[in-house]
């Protein structure tokens, strides 16, 4: 029975050296032909990529297919993973991000294998709506990820313990803060050191703010985002960072060091989204609630989007044997497994009647189960539906409002640059 091997730093060594103009990864070209490689993205619970070696092992005994897992933090990924693809020294399978900033810059380059056929042959059942996050000039490049949403989670014993309610509104999120600060601990984990957070932190706040309908607007090119509402949203981070509602320098924490407060008790909120939801399971030993980014005026509403899915390098020599493995990863079992062990929700049905999983995530999945629904819309997460360039600015410039470098103005200003180019 062939077994699947997991590397993390020494994936990460080998993909560095290749970057930096060196072959010491293994190139995906050549060698056996019943072997793939399979890049992720390193979970924040260590013990996921546990539980995903012994799925991936129960396909490699099905297909004879051997598979490398290999994981690598999302940062990390960003800067070499390009590079790798294009001198062929990448992996046959990577997970990555739907939408013109991740799935489509790699398709502009040429860097992914075309999926049209594939779906047709494999007859794959993705939401509609997703597979428009994965089409570009016509081409289906990939298999858009998890439905996935953007919120608050709070600490309810912590909440109950001070006399908090639930906020309903973004006053009563700010009175909260309040009462948790004057009690000795961190309101909002805000963390930002790797800058992709703050693009979460605005989604959630813009959307609330304006709705469905304002961001289309926005993201359409309808209204310019220097306008009032965008400099609204990004100020409140601000507001909240001088109130002293956030830790002392966000853009000093990592993401992995502001889960660890929230699962310690050592902050009573965390914004971020549903995919740390296996996470705060196995971490935590108090209940845990999951609401919207309220709004000014009402309990407002979740951002969502899609996460990471399978797709394939266009240099890969290996397609047939990666084709079967993405079509292990659509099929309904690894479905029904990745909401019942990673609590994520793929893209296409999945029957979830009799699904072992938490109170909490059942909420999730029927947040999520909206996402297709046209009277009943969620907002938008941002930067997998923008490109780049505009990331990068949203990144930066929220960064910068919470240094203090820039105020909310100039930042939304060069977010309508970022829109034009």
């Amino acid at each position: 029975m062939h077994r699947s091997t997991f590397r993390a730093t020494t994936a990460f060594a080998a993909l560095t050296l290749a970057a930096a103009g060196c072959t010491s990864a293994p190139p995906s070209t050549g060698g056996d032909d019943d072997s793939i490689r399979y890049l992720v993205q390193q979970p924040e619970d260590p013990a996921a990529l546990e539980l995903l070696e012994e799925h991936i092992a129960e396909f490699e005994k099905e297909s004879g297919i051997s598979v490398e897992l290999e994981a690598l933090p999302m940062g990390n990924m960003r800067t070499v993973l390009q590079t790798q693809l294009r001198s062929g020294d990448g992996p046959d399978v990577f997970s990555w991000g739907s939408g013109p900033g991740y799935a489509g810059a790699l398709a502009e380059a040429g860097l992914l294998y075309d999926m049209t056929a594939a779906y047709d042959e494999y007859d794959w059942p993705i939401y509609d709506f997703a597979k428009e996050r994965v089409t570009f000039d016509g081409r289906l490049i990939g298999v858009p990820g998890e439905m996935e949403t953007i919120g608050l989670f709070y600490n309810k014993t912590m909440f109950a313990d001070l006399g908090i309610d639930e906020p309903k509104n973004l006053a009563d999120l700010k009175a909260a803060a309040e009462t948790i600060r004057d009690a000795g601990t961190v309101p909002i984990a805000a963390s930002d050191q790797e800058g992709w957070q703050g693009g979460h932190l605005l989604s959630m706040a813009l959307s609330s703010r304006i709705g469905p309908d304002g961001m289309d607007s926005l993201l359409n090119g309808e209204t310019p985002w220097d306008s009032p509402d965008v400099v609204a949203a990004l100020r409140i981070w601000k507001d909240f960072h001088e109130a002293g509602y956030l830790p002392e320098s966000p853009t000093s924490i990592s993401y992995d060091s502001a889960n660890s407060m929230f699962y310690a008790g050592k902050a009573a909120m965390l914004p971020t989204g549903s995919w740390l939801i296996g996470g705060i399971n196995r971490n935590t030993d108090f209940e845990v609630g999951y609401i919207p980014f309220p709004a000014e005026d009402g309990p407002g509403m979740f951002s969502a989007g899609l996460g990471s899915g399978p797709m394939i390098s266009a240099g890969s020599t290996k397609t047939e044997a990666a084709l079967e493995f993405v079509d292990f990863l659509v099929s309904p079992a690894h479905g029904r497994w990745t909401i019942e062990n990673m609590g994520t929700i793929p893209a296409y049905p999945v029957d979830t009647a009799k699904a072992d999983v938490s109170p909490l995530f059942a909420q999730v999945i029927e947040d999520t189960s909206r996402l297709d629904d046209s009277k009943n819309p969620l907002g938008y997460n941002i930067d997998v539906l923008t490109t780049d360039v505009f990331n990068q600015a949203m990144w930066d410039g929220v960064q910068a409002v919470l240094t203090g470098q820039q105020n909310a103005e100039q930042v939304a200003q060069t977010l309508e640059t970022s829109f034009q180019k």
